[in-house]
């Protein structure tokens, strides 16, 4: 139930306002003068505040910068028995919902209070959203204990607080869009748009026009318009994922924009001005796509004032069981699979691999590992095939049992079933044996 903090130094008045808001379904406080309704507002926290404009101990036109100041979320109609344009317009730019004349308005107070009490829930509904982003996309939300994370962590901390363009390098999937999210967000420009683009993605001609925009007319199928991504991203973030793989003649369109903040869309023949932070990325060596003549050395160094160096997942020790049992809490909940136990054969496992792919990679294992389990415990035989059988492979050459005869005829089972993707038959009449004869020793050997 909403709830209307209704301040009027005039009891009769207060009384009414009142009757009138509760017979709505709204829960009623009342307060006299400014002091009270400040206080009310602390004890009450109303969602509308319906005030008069002259009290007491104070002006409404003021009360409204203290409620404003104590409670953003609050709403604030003013109420007055002559009707003031100079006291109106100030009341508005002091945060006021709207300021109606009594009497000559009363027919308008309700459905005045129901669109303000709308406005006020969404004020709460944005502000959670906005600390749910800010947590979603705040640097604790980059989880390694690994020194190479935390250095590359600190710095992504200390450059988000500026407006030098980023240049973030290392292998793919190794986060680097979360760090941009994180250095965006934790910014001055977090209320202002993100903006990712993949520069791989798009030919060179699709490109310029997503990024930069153009002129109807301008090339056919240009029947209109079309703001580019910069534009969208004016005054926050854009992100170019995959910076290495732009087009070389779109990248002085790039250095352009670096140098002046300016570029002209396509079929434009007057610059287009946009204040844009630049975060780019790369999996490539830059040096050496200069020295083969693929990229800009000056757009180089404009992008990489400040450059962070993303670890791969195997020099970080110790984070992919960390990383683990977060997807794991991730995606139980997302897939409605409940996990009470990961057993320590299943995170063994997961550290003896190379990860080619890096978190990304880890992440889908998780997923697939999850969606493929029965019960609510997590163990090697959910992991796929070829990380199975390097863990088994693994633990066998370090076990004194390693040269015995079901040792390696569980290996070589093993490699059978990898070739077939998991077809039993297949497998069977591949080994020369029995179906039955294969699905006891698949359950003896725990394949």
């Amino acid at each position: 139930m909403s709830k209307i903090l209704v301040v009027d130094d005039e009891v009769q008045i207060r009384t009414l306002l009142s009757r009138m808001l509760e017979l709505e379904g709204y829960e009623v406080c009342q307060a006299g003068d400014c002091r009270t309704a400040l206080k009310q507002l602390e004890f009450q926290s109303p969602d509308v505040a319906l005030c008069d404009v002259f009290l007491p101990d104070g002006n409404g036109v003021d009360l409204v910068s203290s409620i404003k100041k104590t409670a953003p979320n609050v709403e604030i109609i003013l109420l007055t028995a002559h009707g003031n344009i100079p006291d109106g317009v100030q009341a508005i730019k002091n945060g006021a919902f709207d300021y109606i004349t009594k009497g000559d308005d009363n027919n308008k107070i309700i459905p005045l209070v129901s669109r303000a009490v709308e406005k006020a829930r969404m004020n709460v509904r944005l502000e959670k959203l906005e600390k749910k982003v800010g947590q979603t996309y705040s640097f604790d939300s980059v989880l390694g204990d690994s020194k190479a994370l935390k250095d590359a962590v600190s710095l992504a901390r200390k450059v988000s607080g500026t407006d030098v363009p980023v240049l973030l390098t290392g292998e793919t999937g190794t986060g680097k869009e979360v760090f941009a999210q994180a250095i965006h967000y934790n910014s001055k420009r977090a209320g202002q748009n993100f903006v990712a683009v993949n520069c791989s993605s798009f030919s060179k001609e699709l490109l310029e026009s997503e990024m930069f925009g153009h002129k109807a007319g301008s090339f056919t199928g240009a029947l209109k318009d079309k703001k580019g991504l910069f534009e969208e991203a004016s005054n926050g973030t854009i992100f170019l994922d995959e910076i290495g793989e732009m087009a070389f003649e779109l990248q002085a369109k790039l250095l352009r924009i670096l140098e002046t903040g300016e570029y002209i869309k396509i079929g434009d023949t007057k610059p287009t001005r946009v204040n844009v932070r630049i975060i780019a990325a790369t999996n490539r060596n830059l040096p050496e796509e200069i020295a083969a003549g693929r990229f800009r050395e000056d757009l180089f160094y404009r992008l990489s004032v400040f450059q962070i160096h993303l670890p791969p997942l195997r020099e970080r020790a110790g984070d992919v069981r960390l990383l683990a049992k977060a997807f794991v809490k991730n995606f139980s909940a997302r897939l409605a699979r409940p996990v009470t136990e990961i057993t320590p054969a299943f995170l063994e496992a997961l550290e003896q691999q190379p990860w080619k792919g890096n978190i990304r990679e880890l992440r889908n294992v998780i997923e697939r590992s999850l969606i493929v389990s029965e019960g609510e415990r997590l163990d090697v035989a959910d992991l796929p095939l070829d990380i199975q059988n390097a863990h088994y492979e693994q633990s066998d050459e370090t076990s004194p049992d390693s040269f015995e005869l079901s040792a390696m005829e569980r290996r070589h089972i093993a490699r059978v079933l990898e070739y077939t993707k998991g077809n039993k038959t297949e497998a069977a009449r591949l080994l020369k044996i029995g179906l039955t004869t294969l699905y006891r020793k698949i359950e003896e050997y725990g394949i």
